[in-house]
């Protein structure tokens, strides 16, 4: 095995999805166990692919890395592994192996590099608060641990107690197996980002969501922002693979239209209103449209972060953003002819 991942920063292009795990009937309960799906999260896997994503990362908040026994997370990473490789070899699979120490961490990085996996997304270990050297330290150690498996930084203000420090991204650009960073919390496209990227430069892109892609784009081009990440396409990827086209083809009014019509199925979703009211919510919150939607189905969620307990407010809120996004998806299919948006 290569003692370097297969991929750099500079082949991350185009859009990286981020699905739900599905759930089997009864994962909300206490005693629940083997509860993930692993015939809908082959299903999953494969329609993402054959629909267009460029990449998928899996176990992150919205993965529910952190609600998943061990032997689930082995289980629904072997299975996802098969189903991308199968689908197509090679293609660039990251599963979360956010735990709350390093030496967890690089266990279950070691797993993924024994399955075959490009590589992991990771966020950092957030029973305290990290510092900047601290954060470096982990960064390095988990590398060199496992050297062969990339990794997909996760940057969550709120689930990781703040924000990564520019020095840090300074030591992030010396490590060949760091490919890519998740820019999320509601930061990208700001004075943060713009001085993140002075330090990341083409080393790797710092991806936005794919409702700030378009101006992110404008600004900085493809070189540095050619890949966004969307949990989005988990309720049907064609607007975002239409942009992705639209941005690509150099067709700016069709991804500004594209922009300014995926925002507004956004409009009603509780993340654009009061994103650290959303963290309170998001896991279950996601599965509910995931499941509205019905491109793919997720089953609840699991404990402690069970629906039972989402305002319902909070909830029809995200039933109305899915009526939206539908309308949108009926939308491209008119403008663009996107043959793959009938599936959804």
């Amino acid at each position: 095995m290569s003692k370097l991942p297969e991929i750099t920063g500079r082949d991350m292009r185009g859009v990286m999805a981020y699905p739900p795990t599905p759930a089997l009937p009864g994962a909300e309960r206490v005693d629940a166990v083997d509860t993930v799906d692993l015939a809908e999260t082959e299903r999953m896997i494969r329609t993402l692919i054959e629909d267009g994503v460029d990449a998928i990362a899996l176990n992150g908040t919205l993965g529910e890395c952190a609600t998943l026994t061990l032997d689930e997370w082995k289980a629904f990473a072997a299975c996802a592994q098969e189903a991308a490789q199968a689908t197509r070899p090679g293609f660039p699979l990251f599963i979360g192996t956010t735990t709350l120490n390093t030496r967890d961490t690089v266990a279950r990085m070691r797993y993924l590099a024994d399955l075959g996996v490009t590589g992991t997304l990771l966020g950092r270990p957030m029973w305290g608060e990290m510092t900047g050297p601290v954060m470096e330290t982990f960064y390095r150690d988990v590398a060199e641990a496992v050297p062969e498996l990339a990794i997909c930084v996760y940057d969550n203000t709120a689930a990781f107690r703040g924000i990564i420090p520019r020095s840090v991204y300074r030591t992030l650009v010396q490590l060949p197996q760091v490919v890519a960073v998740k820019y999320a919390g509601g930061a990208s496209v700001g004075f943060r980002y713009h001085n993140d990227m002075a330090h990341t430069q083409t080393s790797f892109p710092l991806m936005p969501i794919e409702t700030d892609w378009f101006p992110a784009w404008e600004m900085y081009g493809e070189e540095l922002v050619g890949m966004a990440w969307s949990s989005t396409t988990a309720c049907g990827p064609a607007p975002v693979l239409a942009l992705r086209d639209a941005l690509r083809e150099g067709r700016i009014e069709d991804a500004r239209w594209l922009t300014e019509r995926l925002r507004w199925a956004h409009e009603p979703f509780l993340v654009g209103q009061d994103f650290m009211e959303f963290s309170k919510y998001n896991v279950p919150l996601e599965k509910i449209r995931v499941n509205e939607a019905g491109y793919i189905h997720v089953g609840t969620s699991r404990p402690p972060y069970t629906d039972d307990h989402v305002p319902e407010k909070h909830v029809q809120d995200t039933k109305d953003h899915i009526s939206r996004y539908k309308q949108v998806v009926k939308e491209v299919a008119d403008r663009l002819g996107r043959t793959h948006t009938e599936k959804v």
